[in-house]
């Protein structure tokens, strides 16, 4: 699946706010820039009328200026090389790249090698949710995470103890890079399907669903996750921001969800815990 590139430079003050919106057009991930922000949708999600014509009503207020491009596909290893930094999830948990040394010192360390994919611990949206999981027991239970990406969480739920573990992404090179990611970490029994949950053919009930996407494919995939939770098992969410969380917290107490958890970070990022009541 190729890229959209969105690059935008701007008044500072109006970037959380431009991606928020963004996000509600259907761009998947950000990139903070030195005057600005870069917004990453996949090129069939792309609306160029809509996007120009909101970043059209910030021009003026936000000084803006844009540029699009669609990117190639190819791998963004060498790129990624240049900046990647390990990351550390308190005192627990590293991500890092192969190329950086081990580390034996920590109780979980993940390796990942990113494509064209998103996940690699450094956005807030999946440091939040690493965090969740180290304080969640997966001792000997079953996992499904949606949207996986890199494979990031999908590996934590490995390495926390889970005894099987489904993944899916729409991307193709997501889910590539998710079995090279569970390959690399040891973990090639992590199952992984291309499509959306409804399509991927993953069948029975979990103890735990990680879904880490969007609020609008949140919303709109609620009820599945609720129909693929266990009585009194947990959903992990995030990629929102805090001012999503009532509209997200509506519809899952409707189905009939509970929260027990929410975490926030810089930006405005934030993350739900929820249970399902039997």
């Amino acid at each position: 699946m190729n890229y959209i590139e969105l690059l935008v430079r701007c008044d500072g003050t109006f970037c959380d706010i431009l991606q928020a919106e963004l996000a509600e057009l259907g761009f998947e991930a950000f990139a903070e820039e030195e005057r600005g922000f870069a917004a990453y949708a996949p090129v069939k999600a792309f609306d160029k009328g809509a996007t120009e014509g909101l970043l059209k009503q910030y021009m003026m207020d936000a000084a803006l200026e844009w540029e699009v491009k669609e990117l190639e596909k190819v791998n963004w290893n060498e790129e990624w090389e240049k900046n990647y930094e390990p990351i550390e999830i308190g005192q627990e948990c590293v991500v890092r790249a192969n190329f950086h040394p081990p580390r034996p010192d920590v109780p979980y360390e993940i390796v990942i090698t990113p494509k064209m994919s998103f996940g690699t611990g450094h956005h807030q949206t999946t440091r939040l949710m690493l965090q969740q999981q180290l304080h969640l027991e997966h001792e000997g239970l079953r996992v499904l995470d949606v949207g996986c990406g890199t494979g990031i969480l999908a590996i934590m739920a490995h390495k926390r103890g889970a005894a099987e573990i489904w993944a899916c992404d729409i991307d193709e090179w997501s889910v590539e890079n998710s079995r090279e990611n569970c390959c690399l970490n040891r973990c090639p029994e992590i199952q992984v399907m291309q499509g959306t949950l409804a399509a991927s053919g993953i069948g029975g009930q979990f103890d735990i669903v990680l879904a880490n996407i969007n609020k609008n494919v949140l919303l709109d995939e609620m009820d599945l996750y609720a129909e693929y939770l266990y009585p009194n098992g947990h959903l992990l969410l995030s990629g929102f921001y805090e001012q999503d969380i009532e509209d997200l917290l509506e519809l899952a107490t409707s189905l009939g969800f509970e929260e027990t958890g929410r975490y926030t970070a810089e930006k405005g990022w934030a993350s739900l815990q929820l249970v399902k009541r039997a």
